[in-house]
């Protein structure tokens, strides 16, 4: 970890608690008491979110070892934004809730841009070797 400053790991902390704080505000009360009316897409969409806040907050604890976490809310995040909210914004189709969804996703990308040490990710992520594909075998001994 000494190659991470300590700064650096306060600002990744304060990434996961402004998304585990954000989504339990906004998730959670749908998740502890569901509206009847709620389609099973929506049902999903607020379990997988639900398991992302619980995620984040234990990347507090962990930040470095819960990056994948940021990693899914930036894909996620990256991909609606240009697969249906720039298409919407475009056409001029954005609804309140669209937009609400499409500034969400703006800021939650740029946060998790800012707060990712993106030289940790490239060494340990990229640079590093993949685990192996099956276990090794130890040379056998003498005759």
């Amino acid at each position: 970890m000494s190659e991470i400053s300590t700064f650096r790991l306060y600002l990744l902390r304060a990434g996961y608690l402004i998304i585990s704080v954000g989504l339990a505000i906004m998730i959670w009360p749908g998740i502890i008491n569901p509206s009847e009316n709620l389609s099973h897409m929506g049902a999903v969409v607020r379990s997988v979110l639900g398991a992302v806040s619980l995620l984040a907050f234990l990347g507090i604890r962990y930040p470095l070892k819960m990056l994948p976490v940021l990693f899914f809310e930036l894909f996620w995040k990256v991909i609606w934004v240009v697969a249906f909210g720039l298409r919407l914004w475009s056409a001029d189709k954005l609804d309140q809730d669209t937009t609400e969804t499409f500034n969400d996703c703006i800021f939650g990308i740029i946060l998790v841009l800012l707060v990712t040490p993106w030289d940790y990710v490239f060494n340990h992520y990229f640079r590093a070797s993949g685990d192996p594909w099956r276990k090794s075998v130890p040379p056998r001994s003498g005759g």
